[in-house]
């Protein structure tokens, strides 16, 4: 009985190749987080884009499109005009805010990286992707776009009717 010899335990080498898939299976979860947490950085700025693009339909709805005391004279601001003045949709053609404003004309500070682009167009009454010249349709279609860091994020377009 004495030259009987008992295995306990594990070989090196049968640790060794637990070690190595404990090993590749840490390095794959961890590839996965990285994968979810850039993931999950996306969807946020998505969400803060399509805020701020909610932002600028809800200050314009109920706008009128052209100013009707000065009816086909400005297409886009009038002279002189800001932010504060902006009487009717076609004065927010061209424009740029960086950091974006919210429904009621407020800086968003804490947005800096995110910018606002705004595009009023007239189209064509029967063909709404067809751009036509200033205050010749009754339609126009407003574009905007949110940035990040000069990156466009997203950008959504809606129509209105002048009457």
């Amino acid at each position: 009985m004495r030259n009987m010899k008992y295995k306990s335990g594990f070989s090196l080498l049968e640790v060794l190749i637990a070690v190595m898939l404990v090993g590749f299976a840490i390095a794959s979860l961890m590839a996965a987080n990285a994968a979810f947490t850039k993931a999950n950085g996306a969807g946020t700025d998505l969400s803060t884009a399509e805020f701020l693009i909610g932002q600028i339909k809800e200050l314009t709805m109920l706008l009128p499109i052209i100013d009707p005391e000065d009816e086909l004279t400005t297409f886009g601001p009038e002279t002189g005009e800001t932010l504060a003045d902006y009487d009717d949709l076609d004065d927010f053609n061209g424009a740029t805010f960086t950091p974006p404003i919210d429904a009621e004309r407020t800086t968003l500070n804490a947005f800096p990286a995110y910018s606002q682009k705004i595009a009023v167009e007239n189209v064509n009454a029967s063909d709404f992707e067809q751009v036509v010249a200033n205050h010749s349709s009754n339609f126009v279609r407003v574009t905007v776009s949110v940035y990040l860091n000069s990156r466009q994020i997203s950008s959504a377009s809606w129509l209105r009717a002048r009457y």
